[in-house]
């Protein structure tokens, strides 16, 4: 598959958010001459401001527990791609925000509110397109979280990864940014209109 990654030095996850959907609506606009789309017989406007909702009420809306509940009885990716994200990006595209810090990746946490993270993913007709954040720039931060991701990965038996120190060591001189990486395939499964994501490709599995 084919990824498109970008970033933006002194932006924060909301500006990101803000250029993620001017650079779609700006593809779509050019390819298919209007601001809607069609996928799978259901109609997609793209003209107004794409909604924001918080994966906090994702959960409650649509799967009647609260994100922390999920976390606790380890059903929030089974819960994630059963109940929500199916939902997600009609009859408008929808941005998916403020992760639980513990699925933060590799974003910063909120000033304001450290049980979540400062990432994002973007859905269009149920399907993830881009996941983003505000990059965690504090090495030191950054390093507890890696010795914390081994302990886990020790503590169910699986190998584990070296420590990435030059990527640490960069990340002392990185300013505040944000950053992406948007499905290419997807968006050409959305303007294209197809069911399989092999029509697309470049090189389908069997052909590696």
């Amino acid at each position: 598959f084919t990824m498109m990654e970008f970033y933006a030095a002194y932006m924060e996850y909301n500006g990101l958010m803000d250029e993620t959907e001017a650079l779609v609506k700006s593809v779509v606009r050019k390819v298919k001459g209007r601001s809607t789309l069609t996928y799978q017989r259901r109609r997609i406007g793209l003209s107004r401001a794409w909604p924001r909702l918080t994966v906090q009420d994702a959960y409650q809306c649509y799967s009647g527990v609260s994100a922390e509940g999920s976390l606790a009885d380890a059903s929030f990716d089974e819960r994630m791609v059963r109940d929500i994200e199916p939902q997600l990006g009609y009859p408008v595209p929808t941005f998916l925000y403020d992760y639980p810090a513990s699925r933060g990746s590799l974003a910063r946490l909120r000033a304001d509110n450290p049980s979540v993270a400062e990432r994002f993913e973007l859905y269009i007709a149920g399907m993830e397109l881009a996941n983003g954040f505000s990059e965690l720039v504090n090495a030191a931060e950054q390093r507890q979280r890696f010795v914390a991701e081994e302990a886990y990965r020790r503590s169910m038996g699986k190998r584990p990864y070296p420590t990435a120190v030059k990527f640490l060591q960069e990340l002392e001189d990185m300013p505040p940014s944000a950053g992406i990486a948007l499905g290419v395939d997807r968006l050409v499964m959305l303007l294209q209109d197809t069911d399989s994501i092999d029509e697309v490709v470049a090189f389908t599995p069997e052909e590696l």
